[in-house]
């Protein structure tokens, strides 16, 4: 599973904020990169929020899930409040994890 996580470029403070996430169950991309596909999709979710979508970065990463009953699978577009609070879940259940629960 591919994560996108989505940010916008804030060239008054020189840094990206954060917009949210997209997941993607699809393995093959259809010729295109992670990036551009990502990019892509990103303009296309994110895209009313911002002047400019040209903006709008993502930074793919491969994250492998077990249970597919998981929170990421339920849902392919994610807002910022959403993203942080799936990171916290998942965050949690590593912990878990590592405790041997």
């Amino acid at each position: 599973m591919i994560v996108y996580v989505v940010f916008c470029k804030d060239y008054e403070h020189r840094k990206g904020e954060l917009m949210g996430m997209l997941v993607e169950r699809r393995k093959d991309t259809r010729g295109e990169t992670q990036w551009e596909s990502g990019v892509k999709w990103a303009r296309q979710a994110f895209g009313h929020l911002v002047k400019d979508k040209r903006d709008i970065f993502v930074f793919p990463k491969e994250m492998e899930i077990n249970d597919d009953k998981g929170l990421l699978v339920e849902k392919g577009i994610y807002s910022k409040e959403e993203f942080l609070e799936v990171m916290k879940t998942i965050d949690q259940e590593m912990e878990r994890e590592r405790k041997g629960e």
